[in-house]
């Protein structure tokens, strides 16, 4: 029972140590524009049209289900707050974050992992290049870049989908919709679920990096790298979107 305990602890502090080590590398000169804007480029490429395909039945499901709870509840005039910011404050960071790991994450941990059983990153070591300097931190930075991005695409797109089919799929009233979102939503909203995704998409490049550069065993390693990124992603995302939401309502005071 020890020797389990013992290793998640390890695994978890060497996870720490990276992100750490990302930190430091940041005011790192040279920054590598080239590898930065080849991986924003990307990762931008393998998730935004997925992203854009989910937010639409994504935005019209919390539209169709609220819509219906407050009809029932006689207030139909707030169908469009509770859509939206269930979509801007939860739904769109959240989605972003998924595809971004499951995407852009499970691709940077591929291309780590073969160069690692590749021995490149040994190589590099050998001539003093630091791996985290050139290869972990343009990636951890375009991640974040795209997922902020991601964010606001997600935002639009599940917010009009939402309101095309709570106007025409339930025959609410436009006006309504519009009115009851402008008088609740605030600009903080907003700047919550960019934040969110600026860390959903620091944490999803970390992880893949982490267990990229931890790949061994050859093809099979890499692959089964991969599929651990993407399942400690998705853990870690939920676990820090609970604690980030607990505090903005803490923190925030909301609209009545």
């Amino acid at each position: 029972m020890a020797a389990p305990l013992t290793g998640v602890l390890r695994q978890s502090g060497s996870l720490f140590a990276l992100a750490l080590d990302v930190l430091r590398a940041l005011p790192r000169r040279p920054f590598q524009v080239k590898e930065f804007i080849q991986q924003s480029w990307f990762i931008a490429s393998v998730t935004i049209l997925p992203t854009a395909l989910v937010s639409i039945p994504f935005g019209a499901v919390i539209a169709l289900q609220l819509g219906t709870l407050t009809r029932q509840l006689g207030a139909q005039s707030y169908t469009g707050a509770a859509s939206v910011l269930a979509v801007l404050r939860e739904a769109s960071p959240i989605v972003t974050a998924l595809l971004i790991a499951g995407a852009g994450g499970s691709a940077i941990c591929a291309d780590l992992g073969s160069r690692k059983i590749r021995e490149e990153i040994d190589a590099m070591e050998v001539l003093g290049i630091s791996p985290i300097h050139r290869l972990v931190v343009p990636r951890v930075l375009a991640s974040m870049l795209v997922a902020v991005l991601l964010n606001g695409l997600v935002s639009v797109v599940g917010v009009v989908g939402g309101y095309v089919f709570n106007v025409i799929v339930q025959g609410g009233t436009p006006g309504a919709y519009i009115a009851s979102f402008t008088a609740l939503a605030q600009l903080p909203d907003l700047w919550t679920a960019e934040i969110k995704a600026l860390i959903f998409g620091a944490i999803a490049a970390i992880v893949a990096a982490y267990k990229g550069l931890g790949a061994g065993g050859g093809p099979k390693g890499v692959g089964d790298a991969v599929n651990q990124s993407v399942v400690i992603t998705f853990m870690l995302l939920f676990v820090v979107n609970f604690v980030i939401t607990a505090v903005y309502f803490q923190v925030v005071p909301q609209k009545i």
